[in-house]
Formats: structure tokens, C-alpha cells, sequence
């Protein structure tokens, strides 16, 4: 499994090269029994062979520009790559002018020396959860390929990139889980940060109040290493948390309900396992989770905003994939007042979650409640879908609305359907969630 302190020691002590690992990485794009003709909208082969000779050169004269030096990375088809079209996963776009630069987020991996293998697929313009994009098909999760499962969204490409070791890194978004739910959903860790902490600018948005820019990787601290990249902090190393003592509340809410039987049973597990080593875990009532209905009325902040941007589209509906386009719509019923409402609301959340969370190192609850359903049973019908789109989101829009930051990590046993395990907190608390996070997977999930 590639890591970036794996690859890193490899490369510095003369066992691999930049441009060795880019050919695996092509390599693996372009396996016909593989899923890189649905994960990858484009791939940029020439490029990134450049890209990493480029890299190897440095190496050789001395000059490692970061920790992530030579190593290839996609990025999520809605960010900007200067002299490409972003489309976000529509045909709409696809049409329009290349963009001028690099969004901010490309801009500072390429700085730091990451190679940029292609763009990865995405649910269209970012609006949904199941993994769904008519338009130009849908990756088939790694786990149980033969069945066809969805792989999550909206950052589908990018998990099965991730999982099928396309990439060491995939850039994604989150606006409502969209980074961590298909991390989930496929068996490998996502990373959502504090909002203000990456910018989005270069970004195709669908909420500018919620919208996150973070990783998708194979560790914790994989994540941290981006982190400290995209985010333009990069400094002290990650925190070193025993798992003694560790402070962790599980709120007793509805994101404990109805849980598949697998999810229940490795949420337990994970939760017996952290206590026998020592953690100190808190279980108590958090009724400001329970309110998810107030904080998503017709789609709360991203309805709003996403139909705000699409209205200048909307004679062309049509041209859209279909739940889209009903998604889009639903934002229409927001008036004034209640986007004002809402803003209310959110501070009055934000306190009331910071304060519970204040004593705790993070909190702890299953990313997603269910595994990961079929593509045939998701697509259906309607009906089918929004009840999968609505189950799969429904745990992770609570860190959205509270702008906190969040893992999710394999919890899940080898060889079982993959479950995460989301590790979160309010607000500026990244670096202790991710230490806290690291110390978690090192119990759960040794990498070796």
C-alpha cells in the first residue's frame, strides 16, 4: 500500500523513482480489468512523466521540495488545472474556455513537488451522494467489483483512484461528506478540514458556505502530510497521542440509529478495542445532532446556493443528469428569511457543539450507517435513489454545518465490506483531530 513516508524513505534512499512510480500509477489507469477509464475523465500521461524526470532531476542535484516530492496525485474534475477545461462532471461545461491557472489547492501541490497524474470522476457539478454520473459512467467500487457496487459521492473518482492505488493522493471535496463518505464506502481514509483553512478559490462551488477542499489517502498521516501542504501550514510534525487516555465522546444520537448490522458490529468493536487500551470514552446525549431535518430543509445552504449559480442555466435543465437537476430545484423554495434563519440557527449550533466538544480530543461515530448498496439497486428508480443518497450522507453533514473537521477511517475488518469510522471535532481543532485520528488507526488499522 503506497504511503507517503513509504514512498518517501524509498525515493531518498535510492529504491524507487519518481518517474517509476508514475508508470505504475499509468499502468494502473489503463489496466483494462481495472476501473481507470471510469475513475479518471482525463489522465495527463505526458505531463506527468515530465512532471516526475522533472522530480528525479531535483533529487539527484539535492533539492526535495517537500515530504511529497515525485509522487502522483489526481485531483477531483472540479478544480482548476491552468489550460484544461473543468467540467465538475458535466456535459455542460464541457464546452467552455480552459482555465487560465491552477486553482490555489493544484497550485501548492505542484509546488511541493506532487505529480499530477489526471482529473478523477465525480457525481455532476458535486450534488450527491450515491456516486451516480450518467454522463460518463459510474467507477465501480474495489470492494466486491464482480457485483457492481456505487463507490460514493461526490468524490467517486477519486476514492476508487485512491483504493485501486492509482495515485498516492486524491484530491477531493466536501461539501456534505463528499470526501468522506466514499472513503468509507471503499476502505480508505478521507480528510475534511476546517473550511478557511484550504482555499477554494479555483473550485467548481456547489455551497460557498460549506464547501472543503482535503485529501483522500491510504493513512492518517498520509492526510496530515497533505494537510500541511494544502493548507500552506506546513511546520511541526503531527502530535504523537498515546491511545491511553485518550479523551473520546460518542454522542448518543441519531447518528447511532439504524445502522447495517456490519457497520453496527465494527463500530462496537472499534469502540471495545480503543476502551480495552485505555481510551477514556464519554457516551452522552447530543440532541443538537438530532436536528439534521432544520439544518437541510430543501437542502439547506447547498440547495440555496447551488440553485443561485445554476438559475443562469436553468433553460438548459435538461442537459443535466436528471436528480440533479431536481436537486438544484429544490433550492428555489429558499427565501431570504430563511437563508437568514439558517445562519441563526448554524451560530446557535456551533456554540452549543463547540462547548460539548471542549473536554473531549475528538468524537467519535460511524461515517456512513450503511454499506455500500449495488449500482442497480441505487438507480432503480427515484425513489430508490434519494433514499440511498439520503442514507449514505446522512452522519457526515453534521461536521459540514458545524465548519469542524473530520477523519474517516477504515474500521472494518481485513477482507470484510469496508466501514469508516469518522473521528471528529469542532472548528480549528485539525491538527489534534488528526493526531487523535493517527493514534485510533494505529490501534485499529497498523500499517507497519
Amino acid at each position: 500500500m503506497w504511503t507517503v513516508a513509504r514512498l518517501a524513505r524509498e525515493l531518498a534512499e535510492g529504491r524507487t523513482t519518481s518517474r517509476a512510480l508514475v508508470e505504475q500509477a499509468l499502468a494502473r489507469i489503463a489496466d483494462p480489468a481495472g476501473e481507470g477509464a471510469r475513475a479518471f475523465l482525463k489522465v495527463y500521461a505526458d505531463e506527468a512523466r515530465a512532471e516526475a524526470e522533472h522530480s528525479d532531476r531535483l533529487r539527484r542535484s539535492g533539492v526535495v521540495r517537500s515530504p511529497v516530492e515525485g509522487l502522483p496525485v489526481s485531483v477531483k474534475d472540479l478544480y482548476d488545472v491552468g489550460g484544461d477545461v473543468t467540467r465538475a462532471g458535466s456535459k455542460l461545461l464541457a464546452g467552455t474556455p480552459p482555465a487560465q491557472s491552477d486553482a490555489p489547492a493544484v497550485a501548492r501541490l505542484r509546488a511541493a513537488g506532487a505529480v499530477l497524474v489526471g482529473r478523477t470522476n465525480m457525481v455532476e457539478f458535486a450534488f450527491g451522494a450515491v456516486g451516480l454520473n450518467p454522463h460518463y459512467g459510474t467507477p465501480r467500487n474495489p470492494w466486491d467489483r464482480a457485483t457492481g457496487r456505487v463507490p460514493g459521492g461526490s468524490s467517486s473518482g477519486a476514492a476508487v483512484a485512491q483504493s485501486d492505488g492509482m495515485c498516492v493522493m486524491s484530491l477531493g471535496s466536501d461539501t456534505r461528506g463528499s470526501i468522506r463518505q466514499p472513503a468509507a464506502l471503499c476502505g480508505v481514509v478521507g480528510w475534511k478540514p476546517t473550511q478557511r483553512r484550504v482555499p477554494r478559490e479555483g473550485a467548481f462551488p456547489l455551497s460557498t458556505t460549506l464547501d472543503t477542499v482535503g485529501p483522500l489517502a491510504n493513512s492518517v498521516a498520509c492526510c496530515a502530510a497533505y494537510d500541511n501542504v494544502l493548507s500552506g501550514e506546513a511546520g511541526a510534525p503531527l502530535a504523537q497521542f498515546p491511545v491511553k487516555g485518550l479523551r473520546l465522546l460518542v454522542p448518543r444520537s441519531a447518528v447511532l440509529d439504524d445502522l447495517d448490522a456490519e457497520v453496527g458490529r465494527a463500530f462496537e468493536a472499534a469502540l471495545q478495542k480503543l476502551a480495552a487500551a485505555g481510551a477514556a470514552i464519554t457516551e452522552r446525549a447530543v440532541p443538537a445532532f438530532d436536528r439534521q431535518p432544520e439544518y437541510f430543509k430543501s437542502g439547506g445552504y447547498a440547495g440555496a446556493e447551488a440553485y443561485a449559480l445554476h438559475r443562469r442555466w436553468e433553460a438548459r435543465l435538461a442537459e443535466y443528469d436528471p436528480r440533479v437537476a431536481q436537486r438544484v430545484l429544490y433550492g428555489k423554495a429558499i427565501g431570504v428569511a430563511d437563508y437568514i434563519d439558517l445562519g441563526v440557527l448554524r451560530a446557535e449550533y456551533m456554540r452549543t457543539v463547540e462547548a460539548l466538544a471542549a473536554p473531549y480530543d475528538a468524537l467519535l461515530m460511524p461515517t456512513s450507517p450503511c454499506l455500500a448498496p449495488t449500482i442497480a439497486e441505487a438507480d432503480r428508480s427515484d425513489e430508490d435513489y434519494f433514499r440511498w443518497n439520503f442514507r449514505i450522507l446522512r452522519n457526515v453533514g453534521i461536521v459540514n454545518f458545524l465548519d469542524g473537521c473530520a477523519v474517516s477511517l477504515p474500521c472494518h475488518e481485513p477482507g470484510a465490506a469496508p466501514v469508516g469510522l469518522s473521528v471528529f471535532g469542532p472548528a480549528l481543532s485539525d491538527r489534534r483531530v488528526l493526531a487523535a485520528s493517527a493514534a485510533v488507526e494505529a490501534l485499529l488499522r497498523p500499517l507497519g
